[in-house]
């Protein structure tokens, strides 16, 4: 070792052993979050937040919190992201300054439309290195715009008296503002922090603290509610996030639902399954009892089908919204003629409404019977992954073709379904199953089984997040790729019938050719080739991580 590179070490040792004002703020905040209930931590390695990662290192080691290292920040985001969808808690997320915060902004985007409580750690240099070309520095203000709930602009600490007390309020202020305590949607909050050499000590250690610190109240808004003098010909629709509540009211007063996968409603003697076919132009069995629709009660985040959008804008529609935590006054049409967070209704039900939907529902949803031998179909994958989820199990839908097609054919089913349809990206879906199957595994589910249902591109874009940290535990993940060779969902689209093959398939489905066994090695996964009906039902019972590998017929 050279004179300088001594020099240089001796320096990061005594950097290490001294005190350091940034070490004891990042261990006081990270204290102040463990000790309001913040469990789950996510950390990509970096320079410039060394003092919170070793903050929440001590954490961790002492059982005060889960933490998850991973080294591409925008896996890093959307894993937080599945943790918090999974616990319903606030996630941290930690990273270094620079690029590794803008990385971030897809999962930041996804949580903001959703309503994912996440709070962002991002390091960031002091005033003074600000505006100056220093390396791994960039104006982090902002850098987030209306995506966060709120940007906490930290200065340095320098050691003064009451840094400490601050930094645990500051806690405080985020979970409350993560989770929307104020009134407002739940959603990301980014606290930017400036440290200042000494980046980082050995003391004080974070899980010795316990500072004071107390979590707000919620505000609680008066509920509004919604009287109805007639039932009409309703129908319910649900979308992402709509839950229970959605069931109740159309069992209540006997009305047909309408629940997207995601919504958490798709269950009961009250769903359409073939609602999409029954509301299309085309539809001999659905046209008339389309046209006698005249009130639509929404729930949740319509985001899927044509159809159901058409039914909105109808200017004979009444629309109804019932608000929701997550997903704020969701509006599609801008034609809601009352928002309020419960109804009820003077008059009688009419179940003979729900009889004719039911009849109509059995007509244009009959799954033709599958032989072993029969090569597997878009329809056959969705049921067979329906059968085989249990009430310990849970999916996760990427945001492409398959979700269209659980939308069409996935039976009527109690079980734990997710989606990203805040904005509904293919970002991120395998790295929202892994944070989905963590909160599983800490919290004792061992039995169940995490399955993510999505496309070749899906996977293809987001292949970095099967790097899994392996001092997590071992966990049953399976990646079920329904492998078209590309694109499919653009098929649905105009430009399919406008272009010719070739240019069709440059633009838009763009053909992908992966060895899916090979990238299953690569990252130490289990991969499975499912080319016929006999297969697909084994392949769903493995456990472990594995790539379940469908070449659809």
């Amino acid at each position: 070792m050279s004179a300088k590179s001594a020099t240089w070490a001796m320096s990061v040792i005594s950097a290490m052993t001294n005190t350091s004002p940034a070490q004891a703020f990042a261990a006081t905040l990270m204290a102040a979050f463990a000790k309001l209930g913040v469990r789950n931590v996510f950390l990509a390695p970096g320079a410039r937040s060394q003092a919170l990662a070793i903050a929440a290192g001590q954490l961790a080691e002492a059982e005060r919190i889960r933490l998850s290292v991973r080294i591409d920040e925008r896996s890093l985001g959307f894993a937080a992201l599945g943790a918090a969808l999974a616990s319903g808690e606030p996630s941290i997320v930690i990273t270094t300054s620079g690029t590794a915060v803008a990385n971030l902004h897809p999962a930041a985007l996804e949580a903001s439309h959703a309503g994912v409580p996440l709070i962002l750690l991002t390091a960031d240099r002091p005033a003074e290195l600000r505006g100056v070309g220093a390396n791994q520095t960039t104006n982090q203000i902002g850098i987030f715009a209306d995506a966060v709930r709120e940007c906490f602009d930290v200065p340095a600490p320098n050691g003064n008296d009451g840094e400490l007390a601050e930094a645990a309020k500051l806690a405080a202020d985020a979970i409350a503002t993560a989770l929307g305590f104020d009134g407002d949607q739940p959603g990301p909050v980014q606290i930017n922090l400036a440290f200042r050499e000494p980046l980082s000590a050995s003391e004080p250690n974070a899980a010795a603290l316990s500072p004071r610190v107390a979590l707000a109240e919620r505000e609680e808004a008066k509920p509004e509610f919604a009287v109805l003098p007639t039932a009409g010909k309703t129908v319910v629709v649900a979308g992402a996030g709509a839950g229970e509540d959605a069931v109740e009211l159309a069992e209540a007063f006997g009305w047909p639902l309408f629940a997207e996968p995601s919504s958490g409603s798709r269950f009961g003697a009250n769903v359409i399954v073939g609602y999409r076919e029954l509301l299309s132009a085309e539809s001999t069995v659905g046209k008339p009892l389309a046209q006698q629709i005249n009130r639509v009660v929404v729930f949740g985040k319509p985001t899927l089908g044509r159809a159901v959008i058409g039914l909105l804008k109808n200017p004979d529609v009444e629309v109804i919204v019932v608000r929701n935590r997550a997903y704020g006054h969701f509006d599609v049409t801008r034609r809601a003629a009352q928002f309020c967070d419960e109804l009820t209704v003077l008059e009688e039900p009419d179940f003979e409404w729900l009889t004719q939907w039911r009849t109509a529902d059995a007509q244009v949803n009959d799954l033709a019977a599958a032989s072993a031998t029969d090569a597997v179909t878009r329809a056959q994958l969705v049921h067979s992954v329906w059968s085989a989820t249990g009430q310990d199990d849970q999916l996760l839908l990427g945001a492409s073709r398959m979700i269209r097609e659980a939308d069409r054919h996935a039976p009527a089913k109690p079980i734990r379904v997710f989606s990203n349809r805040g904005l509904a990206g293919i970002d991120g879906t395998v790295a929202t199953a892994t944070g989905l199957v963590q909160v599983e595994a800490a919290e004792g589910n061992i039995d169940g089984i995490t399955r993510v249902l999505l496309g070749d591109l899906t996977l293809q874009h987001d292949a970095g997040s099967l790097a899994y940290d392996h001092s997590d535990g071992e966990i049953n993940l399976q990646v079920i790729v329904a492998n078209d060779g590309g694109g499919s969902i653009f098929e649905m689209l105009e430009p399919a019938q406008q272009l010719s093959a070739e240019s069709f398939d440059r633009l838009f489905r763009t053909p992908q050719h992966i060895d899916f066994w090979s990238l299953a090695q690569a990252f130490g996964w289990q991969h499975v080739l499912v080319e016929r009906v006999g297969q697909l039902d084994d392949a769903l019972t493995l456990r472990g991580r594995v790539i379940v590998e469908v070449k659809l017929g």
